[in-house]
């Protein structure tokens, strides 16, 4: 919370500005007082993002929910400006910390704490959907710790059930880490993605890490869809639970009643003493910038007192420091109430503030994960430490990275036809030298293959290329895989719009291989990652009889391990 700036307006609406309180992804957030005398959060969007009907659009349906949403877990709507800019509405001013605050400075909760905790939310989540609304971005910058209960905050991307999402072309919505698999893979929400967003958001309460890693939200989206929750240390009933909301198929996750009557709460949330420490303020709800006491107890330092319930960006949080004893701890035993945390967080597709302020040491993905075997004989996928891998230009360095990552959204896809197939790769991003065949290993004659699969790349004689000309192949069956069973996932049956298993990088100006790479699918593809800890995940290529269908491969010009795009498409079928 600051003061307001000389720029700033006096009012919004019938609204008295009096401080600001943050500035989210999609305006500016101030602390407003009401003609009668009620504090509330004004949040104005912004003049340059008017212009765009996609953002006004989530700014009316975030209005439209929050008025629609009349609950005791949300915030409701006092005002709202929509119809002319400057486009405004203000809710209900709610005092207290973002779980995602609390846990970055007081530590993890305890299991009881957690339990009462993921009962009240499931109850919030019933209280919502039964308006026919599903959250969508639920995570711990989302959850206020209020006095009265944890409140639901920023039902930007809030989704009914008739409504379409508003998100940008490729783009899933909600938060990595947090954002169910159906929902990467076929962008289709329902209430068992918010059980699934619920199960995440009680694994971070429970452990203060993100619940499947950091990284690039590409790999913290694969690990949420292919890997295995992290709930190393949690109480066994808890994380059992925990790992039950977070089941890859849908219906097989508990109705939020079941997790209510599994967590058997026998008393109030705020007569936790846990909560309690982390919702108490010093000095009250209600104060202004400089109006708190210089401290807050013998060498602590005061910080602002409440919490507006929308998103408060800030830069990359620092790591955690390690504690001997949870402040809350600390707290219950002193009897010293902690007050007024302030807040904290990231925006939507921009990285997960707990994520990236996780403790040193946080494992990046669970025990269970995919990877976490000694070689790819012995599973799925195979886990080794990596050795540097050049990340920048490729045709800039002369140097050939040994793999890429699937960090990108690709929609190339090949489909079989009477004129011999057809891939959607728009011809003016094709390359002009550049040519492969693919055949069925066992009879180069067939039209479908059954079988293993020859691939051969090459440059045309006359081609101008200059060196390096480094390509990857990436086949790509034609549905998502789930890498546990390495079969298609029962529940999607939209195309696959992954990069595919992808060959180890070649550079083809180079004198050994001449101009031309061959290659046997699935022996010499994979798809690989490496986490912040510089572990590579391994998960090798399934066999073309896994997923019948019309298979794409595409060639990748690769300038570095993230740094690729297509520029030859051809398939194949497989019956």
């Amino acid at each position: 919370m600051e003061a307001l700036r000389d720029t700033d307006p006096a009012h919004i609406g019938a609204q008295t500005l009096l401080a600001r309180l943050g500035a989210g992804g999609m305006g500016q957030v101030y602390l407003g007082r009401s003609p009668g005398g009620r504090l509330v959060a004004v949040k104005v969007i912004k003049e340059e993002i008017t212009e765009h009907p996609e953002a006004l659009a989530r700014f009316r349906r975030e209005a439209e929910t929050v008025r629609a949403v009349r609950s005791a877990y949300t915030a409701n709507l006092i005002d709202a400006s929509l119809a002319a800019p400057p486009y405004w509405l203000a809710t209900e001013y709610v005092a207290g910390p973002t779980l995602s605050h609390a846990v970055r400075e007081s530590g993890p909760l305890p299991a009881a704490s957690c339990r009462r905790l993921f009962a009240a939310l499931a109850e919030g989540l019933a209280s919502v959907h039964a308006y026919g609304v599903t959250h969508r971005d639920l995570k711990p910058q989302n959850v206020i710790l209020g006095a009265q209960g944890p409140q639901l905050i920023d039902f930007g991307i809030a989704k009914g059930v008739s409504e379409t999402a508003l998100t940008q072309a490729g783009a899933a919505p909600g938060t990595p880490g947090y954002t169910a698999p159906e929902v990467l893979l076929r962008g289709e929400a329902a209430d068992a993605a918010d059980v699934f967003a619920l199960g995440a958001t009680l694994a971070y309460a429970a452990t203060g890490r993100p619940p499947y890693g950091t990284g690039e939200p590409t790999a913290v989206n694969f690990r949420a869809v292919h890997g295995e929750i992290d709930v190393a240390g949690v109480e066994p009933g808890l994380a059992a639970l925990i790992k039950e909301c977070v089941l890859t198929e849908p219906g097989s996750r508990p109705a939020l009643a079941e997790i209510i009557r599994r967590c058997a709460v026998d008393s109030a949330l705020v007569d936790d003493p846990v909560y309690a420490s982390l919702t108490a303020t010093a000095g009250g709800a209600g104060q202004v910038p400089g109006l708190l006491p210089s401290t807050i107890g013998p060498g602590l330092p005061a910080r602002p007192s409440g919490y507006v319930p929308t998103y408060v960006p800030g830069g990359p949080a620092a790591a955690a420091p390690k504690r001997a004893v949870p402040r809350w701890a600390v707290a219950v035993l002193v009897g010293l109430l902690v007050g007024g945390i302030g807040t904290g967080g990231y925006l939507l597709l921009q990285g997960d503030g707990d994520g990236r302020g996780a403790q040193a040491g946080g494992p990046s993905a669970g025990p269970g994960t995919p990877g976490a075997v000694s070689s790819a004989s012995s599973g799925p996928a195979a886990s080794s430490p990596a050795p540097p891998a050049p990340g920048g230009s490729a045709g800039a360095l002369g140097a050939v990275p040994d793999h890429i990552e699937p960090n990108k959204v690709s929609r190339d896809l090949w489909t079989d036809g009477a004129d011999g197939g057809h891939c959607n790769l728009p011809g003016e991003e094709r390359a002009e030298f550049l040519t492969s065949s693919v055949v069925d290993a066992d009879d180069p004659q067939a039209k479908t293959v059954t079988g293993k699969v020859k691939i051969r790349v090459y440059l045309k004689p006359y081609n101008t290329e200059k060196a390096p000309y480094t390509i990857s192949v990436g086949v790509k069956p034609p549905h998502e895989i789930d890498e546990s069973t390495q079969r298609p996932y029962d529940f999607v049956r939209d195309y696959n719009h992954g990069i595919g298993y992808a060959s180890k990088p070649v550079d083809l100006k180079n004198p050994g291989p001449g101009g031309e790479v061959q290659l046997t699918y699935p022996d010499d593809f994979s798809t690989q990652l490496v986490d912040n800890e510089g572990t590579r995940k391994r998960f090798p290529a399934i066999p073309v009889a896994n997923d019948p269908g019309d298979w794409t491969v595409l060639i990748y010009r690769v300038r570095g391990v993230k740094e690729y795009s297509s520029v030859y498409c051809t398939g194949f079928p497989v019956k």
